[in-house]
């Protein structure tokens, strides 16, 4: 069925724009989370940009007027309302061909329970800007709970090569931090709407595959939210989809090993597990994966 998007809210006036940041926003999201989340991205240090948060389906009266009264206060805001439930996916490939039109270079991803850190933008950019390769560019982040203290950090594989070298094993890009230019989208990639979950993983599999070049920045722009129930999330079907996922990276990317192979299906089991031994798992792929980057 094809989702039915209509324009809610937009003052915006100018016919091009380098940046998009697009965000999806759905019934269960906390008001406040939200409210940080838009917050921290109208307070960027770079301002030539348009933010397009695209309504999923029906929300509560309180998480609209959150949204609303920022688009009330920012004309760089667009609201986009969906008539059902369609997934982030179909929002954000929405989001995409809706501003297409704007010819912008670059596109942001932000979630709507995470901060952005006010510099984020602005060193992604003028990265992109320096490295004219680079089609892909992630960042670090650091993990926050409910009420925003530190709990963790993650660090991920920088170079093009790490990158697409332990793609089969982990997804090696924070979809929350990533930076895309828009070239990606005019060749005709889009997320995979067919699916549930792990639209990105498969993506970065894809783009990978066609020779586009990832990067990664050490630097920490995200805060990203880890609630209490984040080792409990990976249900079967997301489990099996992130199995699907390595095993189509290692035959796209020519790394079908018995090595890759087992990581896979002990990674699948493990899903399966009590969440306290999916707790212990994350902090010794945490350890390892640091390990791998330092070497």
């Amino acid at each position: 069925m094809t989702p039915n998007f209509s324009i809610k809210h937009s003052n915006y006036r100018v016919h091009e724009i380098p940046a998009i940041v697009a965000m999806a926003v759905y019934e269960k999201d906390c008001a406040d989370w939200v409210d940080q989340a838009i917050g921290s991205i109208r307070q960027q240090s770079y301002s030539d940009f348009l933010y397009v948060i695209v309504i999923d389906g029906h929300i509560s009266p309180e998480l609209l007027a959150v949204i609303m009264q920022h688009a009330d206060n920012d004309e760089r805001l667009v609201i986009i309302e969906g008539s059902a439930n369609r997934g982030l996916a179909t929002c954000m490939n929405f989001a995409i061909d809706w501003s297409l039109s704007l010819k912008p270079q670059y596109f942001f991803r932000m979630d709507a329970d995470d901060i952005s850190e006010f510099n984020r933008l602005e060193k992604q950019i003028t990265y992109l800007t320096k490295h004219a390769h680079v089609a892909i560019l992630g960042t670090g982040l650091i993990e926050i709970n409910e009420q925003n203290n530190q709990v963790g950090s993650r660090v991920m594989p920088q170079t093009n090569r790490q990158i697409t070298r332990l793609l089969p094993r982990r997804c090696t890009i924070n979809h929350p931090t990533v930076c895309i230019r828009y070239k990606v989208f005019t060749d005709g990639y889009r997320y995979d709407d067919a699916l549930q979950n792990t639209q990105d993983y498969f993506l970065w599999i894809e783009l990978a595959a066609a020779g586009y070049i990832f990067c990664n920045l050490k630097d920490k722009l995200l805060r990203f939210r880890r609630v209490n129930d984040f080792y409990k999330r990976r249900g079967l079907i997301k489990s099996l989809n992130e199995f699907r996922a390595r095993f189509r990276a290692m035959r796209w990317l020519k790394r079908l090993t018995p090595y890759n192979l087992v990581y896979a299906c002990m990674v699948l089991g493990l899903r399966m597990m009590p969440s306290g031994v999916v707790k212990m798992a994350y902090k010794l792929d945490r350890h390892l994966l640091e390990k791998i980057i330092k070497h």
